[in-house]
């Protein structure tokens, strides 16, 4: 079942979403070589909590911890540990948030210390990927004209699009209808109405788009080894440009004064 959601609830989804984008931040003034996952997992959990939600991965089908943390090879579903972090890894970081019963829903992939070019490119591919997927979540597009627009872009780059995991619907649950790929063709899947509110999420490898789940039941890597990226927004669908209800500005703040 699709949700439409009134302009009240789509606030409330903005603000799940604002707290999950300023944890992010939280995360973002600790990254730096050494740290480990665990540590930015249990800051994140402290402010989510301290700020009135509820961290939404913690427990959600038997996951370990608030954040999922994925380095390098690893695509999503990444649980945090006690490694320190080495100089030169990317770093998928995913967080949810839950409160006044609704969701929010980000994630974004950092640097830490200084990487090569060609990954830096992955990361640039792979967020530019996820704003032109955005810009077709209006009122009267279907959810096929979001998935080729990050394919394209992705695949034009030499890339490759993990097809196994997908965007979803978000709101009162963490992931609700409908699924939303980050592949697709024009003009086909369900039709986007306003009041829809989606993750777009593409995760882009940087070999092949094939993936692998580990026995610990969640972490996936892409099966070439080599490294992917992800990129998530919390969005709502409206009449000619989507509303985005997470952001990426407190991060990028943190980022630019480090």
């Amino acid at each position: 079942m699709v949700f439409l959601r009134t302009d009240e609830e789509i606030e409330l989804i903005r603000k799940s979403s604002l707290l999950v984008a300023k944890a992010h931040a939280e995360v973002a003034k600790l990254i730096q070589p050494g740290v480990t996952s665990i540590e930015l997992d249990a800051r994140a959990e402290e402010f989510i909590r301290d700020n009135g939600g509820y961290p939404a991965f913690k427990g959600y089908n038997g996951f370990p911890n608030s954040l999922c943390i994925s380095p390098n090879e690893q695509v999503v579903h990444g649980i945090p540990n006690d490694e320190p972090l080495e100089e030169g890894t990317i770093l998928s970081v995913d967080c949810g948030v839950l409160m006044n019963d609704f969701y929010g829903d980000s994630a974004y992939t950092y640097t830490i210390g200084e990487i090569s070019a060609e990954v830096q490119q992955l990361l640039d591919v792979t967020k530019e990927s996820l704003y032109k997927g955005i810009e077709q979540a209006i009122t009267g597009n279907r959810v096929g004209d979001i998935g080729f627009a990050v394919q394209q872009h992705a695949e034009e780059n030499g890339y490759g699009v993990v097809r196994e995991l997908v965007g979803h619907g978000v709101g009162n649950s963490l992931h609700e209808s409908p699924e939303v790929p980050n592949y697709g063709k024009r003009g086909t899947g369900p039709k986007l109405q306003d009041g829809m509110v989606i993750a777009i999420e593409p995760m882009i490898n940087m070999g092949m788009r094939n993936i692998l789940q580990h026995a610990d039941g969640w972490t996936i890597t892409t099966a070439d080894k080599k490294p992917s990226a992800h990129y998530e927004h919390t969005v709502a669908v409206k009449k000619g440009k989507a509303d985005i209800l997470s952001s990426f500005e407190f991060i990028e703040e943190v980022l630019k004064n480090k």
